[in-house]
């Protein structure tokens, strides 16, 4: 069954992958007290004004820390994702690997360089940046 809250996916973990979720919750809470969170297909997404900002996910061998317009961060440790939209990720195996000064730069970037993702729909696909 589906994670209905944050809480939930944390407790479905490994012991390892709980410990990286909830460093990053901690992290992510702290450097965006405004942004609401919640459960986004299957996963703790956290949103600016309805627009998707970032969440991360478990992967097979690994949680993936994603920001929505991570790609316009110039940020080297955040690899861009392929296709049309704007995103790049980390990935986590350890908690020791989290760099709290990156990830609050990270999270700082996030509020100010936003593609419009709550519209998408609207515009057929078609991202468009927020000022």
């Amino acid at each position: 069954m589906a994670p209905a809250t944050i809480t939930e996916f944390h407790e479905a973990q490994s012991a390892d992958d709980r410990a990286i979720c909830d460093s990053l919750r901690s992290a992510i809470d702290r450097g965006l007290p405004e942004a609401e969170s919640k459960i986004w297909h299957r996963h703790p997404v956290w949103f600016l004004n309805g627009n998707p900002t970032v969440g991360y996910s478990k992967l097979k061998s690994c949680i993936r820390l994603m920001f929505w317009s991570g790609a316009d961060f110039d940020e080297p440790s955040l690899k861009a994702g392929t296709g049309k939209f704007k995103d790049a990720s980390i990935r986590y195996t350890h908690v020791d690997q989290i760099e709290d000064d990156d990830l609050a730069r990270w999270l700082d970037k996030s509020r100010t360089i936003q593609w419009d993702y709550k519209n998408v729909s609207k515009r057929e696909g078609r991202l468009e940046r927020i000022d």
